[in-house]
C-alpha cells in the first residue's frame, strides 16, 4: 500500500500532467493530512506548540495556496492563456513543494523512532557511506549548512541504485528538483524549530536523529526500488 504522502506526491504530479491534455470540472482538492501522533507526542525533541504550528498552520497554508494555485491553472488552461500559465508556475512549485516535503516530514518522525536502521537500508547505507554514522553527519551537515531556509535530504538514485544526499531551498521538491526519491529529510525553516531552539540549528538538526522512523524511511525505499 502507498503511503500518505506518495499518495500526494502522485495527485500533485498526475494533476500537473493533465492539465496539458484537458481541465476537469470536478477537480479534487488537496488536503492537510492528519499526522500519525498527537502534537506533544515528539516532545522533548520537539514542542507541541512547534508541532501545532507547523502543521496546522505552515502545512495548512500550502495546501490551501496550492489549490488555489490549480484552479487558476486550469482557468488558465481553459482560456489558453499561456502567460498566466507561466506566471502561476513559481506559485506551484513552491506550495505543491511545501505539501510534498511535509507529507513526508510527519512520517518520517515518530516518538518512538531514533536508534539505528537496520535490513537492507542498513546495509545500503553502509555500503554508500560507509558507515551509519558518516550518512547522519553528510545530511546533518546539509541540514545545517543551508542558508536561508530549505531541506537536507537522504534520496535514492534510481538511475544509479545508491543512496545520495542532497539540499533543496526553500520548498523545492527533491524528486523534480534532483532526480532523487525522497526517503528521509530534516526541515530546517525556521518555523520548524525557532521557536525552541532559536538560531542554533545545529542542536534541533542533533535532536531530529532521536525521533528519526527508521520503519517508514525503510519501506520508502523498498517502495522506490519496486517502482524502477
Amino acid at each position: 500500500m502507498l503511503s500518505s504522502s506518495a499518495t500526494v506526491l502522485r495527485s500533485v504530479l498526475t494533476k500537473a500532467a493533465g492539465y496539458g491534455t484537458a481541465v476537469t470540472c470536478n477537480r479534487t482538492k488537496h488536503t492537510l493530512p492528519d499526522l500519525p501522533y498527537d502534537y506533544n507526542a515528539l516532545e522533548p525533541y520537539v514542542s507541541a506548540e512547534i508541532m501545532q504550528l507547523h502543521h496546522s498552520k505552515h502545512h495548512n497554508t500550502y495546501v490551501n495556496n496550492l489549490n488555489v494555485a490549480e484552479e487558476k491553472l486550469a482557468e488558465a488552461v481553459a482560456k489558453n492563456n499561456v502567460n498566466q500559465i507561466i506566471q502561476l508556475q513559481p506559485a506551484l512549485k513552491f506550495n505543491g513543494g511545501g505539501h510534498l516535503n511535509h507529507s513526508i516530514f510527519w512520517e518520517v518522525l515518530s516518538p518512538s523512532g531514533g536508534g539505528l536502521p537496520s535490513g537492507d537500508l542498513k546495509e545500503m547505507i553502509i555500503r554508500d557511506f560507509d558507515s551509519f554514522d558518516k550518512m547522519k553527519k553528510q545530511v546533518s551537515d546539509a541540514a545545517v549548512a543551508v542558508q536561508g531556509s530549505g531541506w537536507s535530504w537522504l534520496g535514492y538514485n534510481p538511475v544509479s541504485g545508491r543512496l545520495r544526499i542532497a539540499a533543496c531551498a526553500n520548498q523545492d521538491p527533491l524528486l523534480p528538483t534532483t532526480g532523487l526519491i525522497p526517503l528521509f529529510g530534516i526541515d530546517v525553516w525556521e518555523h520548524a524549530y525557532y521557536l525552541q531552539y532559536k538560531n542554533v540549528r545545529p542542536d534541533y538538526v542533533s535532536a531530529i536523529w532521536n525521533i528519526v522512523n527508521w520503519e517508514n524511511v525503510a519501506a520508502r525505499l523498498q517502495e522506490a526500488k519496486m517502482e524502477n
